[in-house]
């Protein structure tokens, strides 16, 4: 069901919309009328939703570009965009894959604009499936600005993002920002609530329709909203509370209990799910090899681009489980195409600056027969069976617990039973106390190399990014002797960097888009 669903999208994705580029005298990238359509018609509009999972330019390398400025990883190739990226002196003109998220986000709001302005009137559409086309538009409407907005939007001096809803004539769709990125964080609050209304529960949903979204997922989204919102606003933190809350009271989801198997194919549908890019060996997302090493050793065509740092490594307690699963360090053994590697001992040389690797997403690669099973035969579309979380369910603990202590301060009860079983399935004691600290180090260590659960935007709205910056990334420099590593020296892969506050917390809006538009205005300073 997983592989139909995948080629069932892509193909009718591109056969809707394929010839629609955004702000065509033809704006909303759905057949002329969608008024009349069948049942099945009706879904397959759906379907063009999805479309942006399966581009490279947003789950290959996509904003991981952005986070590689962050202290989590470094550039693991020589790459001059990406450099610029990661030291901030990139002026959006040469993002890399980065700058396709902005065409193709408000390409899917145009597919949802589209359903919402004509599919409420249908006559032709059955209820229940009219239900799931309006939930999906309005989720896949306010996910694409919530993709968005964090990376280009602020409270001042900039503002938000273009909005542009069902309601927006065309002669006015190149709109001005709004004053504030606030006003987008309630447009997507406000479209994951209607979702919600509309959606069915994941338990309701046929086997058939897995890789939809559901009514938890949208819960959870809008959570998030409210949590970057709440770096402008505390008083969102209530609103994160409210929408945690609903999803942990549904019942329906909880911590898998070994972390390592919430990255496990058998898993990709786990109590742990919220949502997921759904994947396989023939499309999907194209992360998982995009990390391991430069050209997988003449086994695989994987690329080697992002790579973790010793401050990643470091941020993981002894004994913290999640450190194993996250990087491959000097010295740990790795399942490859069937082939065991002794990372930096067998073979020796690797391409990695830091002399480590994401180990997160190598299930699909372990087995000997892997490439045509689990692995896209194909190295330069390097799609897996592992679906790639958007959201799941221990974020949800980790956003609620976040509210809590920045609302009713350090120490709260609440807080720290949400960081204790976080802490609990990590193999980790649990404590008495929830700080600011441990809840910024837990979500760093559970959350690393997440689509969505980004660390710089972290510590952006924490107001530590400069901080933090401002020292440089480390590695590891591994010492051997024969087959036996003997030392492990401390070496600077990356040089501290200057972050500006003032500047520096939005990214540049792509400069194509900027050249297309009247009214779009770039963020100040870029």
């Amino acid at each position: 069901m997983i592989k139909k669903l995948i080629l069932l999208t892509t193909v009718l994705a591109l056969s809707l919309v394929s010839c629609q580029e955004f702000l065509e005298f033809e704006p909303y990238g759905q057949p002329s009328s969608l008024g009349n359509l069948t049942d099945a018609q009706a879904m397959q509009t759906v379907y063009s939703l999805y479309e942006w999972q399966y581009r490279e330019g947003t789950m290959g390398r996509g904003f991981f570009w952005y986070e590689n400025a962050s202290d989590n990883m470094i550039t693991g190739r020589s790459q001059a965009e990406a450099a610029n990226i990661a030291n901030f002196i990139d002026n959006g003109s040469n993002s890399r894959d980065a700058r396709d998220n902005w065409p193709q986000m408000y390409r899917t709001i145009n597919y949802a604009n589209g359903i919402l302005r004509q599919v409420p009137n249908s006559q032709s559409i059955s209820p229940a499936v009219k239900d799931k086309v309006l939930g999906n538009a309005y989720f896949w409407r306010g996910f694409a600005y919530l993709w968005l907005a964090p990376w280009y939007g602020d409270n001042g001096p900039n503002g938000g993002i273009p909005i542009i809803d069902e309601n927006t004539a065309v002669e006015d769709i190149d709109k001005e920002r709004p004053a504030s990125v606030l006003d987008n964080y309630d447009m997507i609050i406000a479209d994951m609530e209607e979702a919600a209304k509309y959606l069915p529960y994941f338990n309701e949903m046929p086997k058939n329709e897995w890789g939809l979204t559901h009514k938890t997922a949208a819960w959870a989204l809008a959570a998030r909203a409210a949590l970057y919102a709440a770096q402008y606003d505390p008083s969102y933190f209530d609103v994160v509370i409210d929408y945690a809350d609903r999803v942990i009271n549904s019942g329906l989801h909880k911590l898998v209990p070994n972390y390592a198997d919430v990255f496990e194919i058998s898993h990709n549908w786990s109590s742990e799910y919220l949502y997921s890019v759904t994947s396989n060996e023939n499309d999907g997302a194209k992360w998982p090899g995009i990390s391991f090493q430069n050209g997988g050793f003449g086994y695989y065509n994987t690329w080697g681009y992002f790579q973790p740092t010793l401050e990643l490594y470091l941020a993981f307690e002894e004994g913290d489980l999640r450190r194993g699963k996250t990087i491959i360090a000097p010295g740990d053994e790795v399942d490859f195409i069937g082939n065991k590697i002794i990372w930096q001992v067998n073979p020796s040389s690797t391409s990695s600056p830091s002399h480590m690797t994401l180990g997160k997403w190598l299930a699909p690669f372990r087995g000997a027969d892997a490439i045509g099973t689990t692995v896209n035969p194909n190295g330069n579309n390097m799609t897996t069976d592992l679906n790639i979380p958007i959201i799941r369910y221990a974020d949800v603990l980790l956003m609620k617990a976040e509210a809590l202590i920045w609302k009713n301060g350090e120490g709260d009860a609440g807080a720290v039973k949400l960081i204790n079983d976080i802490r609990e399935r990590a193999g980790l004691p649990r404590n008495t106390n929830a700080t600011r600290a441990q809840l910024k180090n837990e979500r760093r260590c559970e959350l690393a190399f997440e689509f969505g659960a980004w660390r710089h935007l972290d510590l952006v709205r924490w107001g530590d990014a400069q901080s933090v910056y401002s020292k440089p990334k480390r590695g590891f420099k591994t010492n051997l002797s024969g087959n036996t590593i003997v030392s492990l020296d401390t070496v600077e892969v990356w040089p501290a960097r200057n972050f500006n506050p003032t500047v520096h917390h939005v990214f540049p809006i792509p400069t194509r888009e900027i050249a297309t538009s009247k009214n779009l205005k770039q963020n100040k300073g870029y």
